[in-house]
């Protein structure tokens, strides 16, 4: 790899934008902090589902930590004389580069995921699986196309919400920078999932955007040995989001009285024995808790920027196949047990997820059999609740004049465009009005 190239400002489309102090970088987070899908998810699950409690965390809330959490590793990235000599650039030119590109990409890391978190992925994953099964289905797609369905993932929707349906007058989306979007492709990959492999783990790009990938990865040099690897930076990305969920997650389920300090000190005791001092305090638990959340994330931040650096040959060369926390210590395996165990699990989640589940197929069996099973009065209905720029979207792209004419692989698509960016309560409140509950 090479840094001029993995840090090149190039954009898919050539920029328009006037000249101004900002680097190309800067001006992504712009694009991103004004974007409508950017303040939708504040009203978006991330852990407990369409909760009144004000202090618990969204999605947003989530993406703006994990932000500060990525600005932290690039603090280290810009003043590493390891990565100052490789890139051959300046402290100062590192930070209006790679801190604004984590920042960037930390931030939208989950822009695609649709309501009710990564349950409400699992939901529309097992519909359609069930649907493609069907004998009688009344769509026509390939294997190919049915696989995007029935392997719905966040990281895929959201690259087609950056690139394509944050749309004003084209097909660019908010035309960020390639290595913006590079930083946020855990998953650079739209063919056949390959779990021995963190870039293939999933389906991550859409055959939509297709396209826009082979761009991302031509003009940052992401192709090897004629296989597509994910951008350093991405390890950075995914690191800051573990570290994140992790430790907020821990915050947040001890304001809700789902452990005990003593609980959590027999399950990272060996690995993180600074817990013994934080109990020991003469402070509320609140205080402790905070504290001790606060030194977790330096643990981790250290060490996964260690972890990254002194792995750089082998990510460069794209032959690292490891999560940065995870393969550098146990600590973070130990933590995440700890919140899948006494947090994640607990009645009032799996209660809510439910509920999720319920509004998610409803929705999807009331557009389906409008949409195209029944006749053109109720297709003509459905089609006035859908959006009428996502649908935009889907005529630029294909050149088709209308809903009608377009391929059954794009009328789905616009389908899961419209319920994956909704909030949660907005696809609460639809399925109520179109199940007769209420009007």
């Amino acid at each position: 790899m090479n840094w001029d190239q993995l840090l090149t400002d190039t954009r898919i489309r050539p920029s328009q934008r006037q000249v101004d102090a900002r680097s190309a970088f800067e001006s992504d987070f712009g694009r991103i902090i004004f974007s409508p899908a950017t303040r939708r998810m504040h009203a978006k699950t991330q852990v407990f589902p369409l909760t009144d409690d004000d202090n618990i965390h969204s999605r947003l809330t989530h993406s703006m930590e994990v932000m500060s959490i990525g600005y932290s590793l690039s603090i280290r990235f810009c003043e590493s004389p390891v990565f100052q000599e490789r890139t051959q650039k300046s402290s100062y030119e590192l930070f209006r580069e790679i801190s604004v590109i984590l920042k960037n990409a930390c931030l939208i890391h989950d822009i695609g995921n649709p309501p009710f978190g990564h349950f409400g992925e699992t939901v529309m994953q097992g519909y359609f699986k069930e649907f493609f099964a069907r004998p009688d289905v009344p769509l026509k797609l390939s294997a190919n196309e049915q696989r995007e369905f029935v392997h719905f993932d966040g990281n895929a929707q959201g690259l087609r919400v950056l690139t394509k349906l944050q749309s004003i007058d084209d097909c660019y989306g908010l035309n960020l920078t390639c290595p913006t979007l590079a930083a946020c492709l855990k998953y650079p990959n739209c063919d056949e999932i390959d779990k021995s492999r963190l870039e293939t783990k999933k389906v991550g790009v859409y055959q939509s955007e297709k396209e826009y990938l082979n761009t991302v990865v031509e003009k940052c040099g992401l192709l090897i040995d004629g296989r597509i690897v994910r951008h350093p930076l991405c390890y950075l990305v995914e690191a800051a989001d573990s570290i994140c969920y992790l430790t907020m997650d821990l915050e947040d389920g001890f304001g809700k009285k789902l452990y005990t300090l003593e609980m959590l000190r027999d399950a990272i005791n060996e690995d993180f024995p600074e817990i013994k001092d934080f109990m020991a305090a003469d402070e509320p638990g609140r205080a402790k808790i905070t504290k001790l959340r606060n030194a977790l994330i330096a643990k981790l931040v250290e060490l996964a920027f260690n972890n990254f650096e002194q792995n750089i040959d082998a990510i460069e060369n794209g032959t690292f196949n490891q999560e940065l926390i995870f393969s550098a210590s146990p600590l973070a395996d130990h933590l995440q047990k700890f919140c899948i165990d006494n947090i994640f699990s607990i009645k009032s989640i799996y209660e809510l997820e439910l509920v999720g589940h319920n509004v998610l197929t409803g929705l999807l069996n009331f557009f389906i059999e409008c949409l195209f099973i029944k006749g053109k009065d109720y297709r003509r209905r459905a089609l006035k609740l859908l959006s009428d720029s996502i649908i935009d979207v889907a005529l630029r792209e294909t050149g088709a004049v209308d809903f009608e004419n377009l391929s059954d692989y794009y009328k789905l698509r616009v389908l899961v465009d419209y319920l994956s960016g909704m909030t949660d309560r907005y696809a609460l409140n639809l399925y109520r009005k179109v199940s007769g509950m209420s009007y």
